[in-house]
């Protein structure tokens, strides 16, 4: 396994980390409990160190798998969760306060039932799940991280940005904020390489690469016959020609 230093952190993160959206079950379906639990203590044998969950997937099943493994590990394992949208919007919808969608006091509190989910005492990064530019002169996000840092329940903080709006946190990011960003970037989106890859290398900004198997699809194992449940998130995710496209690729 290869490190790197993950921006101005200092942490030194493992180049593959582990997205446990998966194992949470509810919109993605098929892992049972024992499976994901093997997973992850396997990931962990051959040299990852960083897990990305978030407080959402599952309602908090994901973050309780990750923190019984995490808490078992003899080797020291960073955990990323996130704060979910109280308005449950995914992506950020322009024109909605902060105030409807990450007041001060939900920031806390969802940090609060992260930790008891995870069972652990700190989170090595927290992030906001999604991101809305406007809400940039807004200070209810910026007061809650400054004050779960300083009473040492959080060490880093940052966003999740929506998907497919890259340019979006360039000014978030120029305000030296935030210490990571996390964005789609794989062979179908790779606009992060325009303006926001170089930023952040400027600003020494940390950059977490999601969805970098295109939910699954280029891993090789998605056909135009694969059929997914209609409750499971890939039903929708692979609508359309969206398979088609995938045999081109892979």
């Amino acid at each position: 396994m290869r490190y790197r230093s993950l921006g101005k952190t200092g942490l030194k993160v493992s180049e593959i980390g582990f997205g446990a959206w998966g194992i949470g079950g509810k919109q993605w379906l098929g892992a049972d409990d024992r499976e994901s639990l093997a997973a992850l203590r396997r990931a962990i044998e051959l040299g990852l160190n960083f897990i990305d969950t978030a407080l959402a997937y599952g309602d908090g099943h994901s973050e309780r798998l990750v923190g019984q493994v995490v808490r078992d590990s003899r080797q020291t394992v960073y955990v990323a969760t996130k704060v979910p949208p109280k308005n449950r919007l995914w992506p950020a919808r322009p024109g909605i306060g902060i105030g409807e969608v990450f007041p001060y006091s939900y920031i806390l509190e969802c940090t609060e039932q992260s930790l008891r989910n995870l069972g652990l005492d700190h989170i090595d990064l927290q992030q906001l799940h999604v991101w809305n530019p406007e809400w940039l002169a807004q200070d209810d996000w910026r007061r809650a991280f400054e004050d779960l840092k300083r009473a040492g329940k959080v060490r880093f903080v940052g966003v999740s940005i929506n998907d497919h709006q890259p340019d979006s946190a360039l000014d978030l990011i120029e305000t030296g904020l935030i210490d990571t960003v996390q964005v789609i970037y794989n062979i179908f989106d790779q606009s992060p390489e325009r303006r926001l890859f170089p930023l952040c290398l400027e600003r020494n900004i940390g950059v977490l690469a999601r969805v970098p198997f295109d939910e699954g699809s280029l891993a090789g194992q998605i056909t135009a016959a694969s059929r997914f449940h209609p409750e499971d998130f890939r039903s929708f995710y692979f609508r359309g020609d969206r398979k088609r496209q995938v045999e081109q690729r892979v």
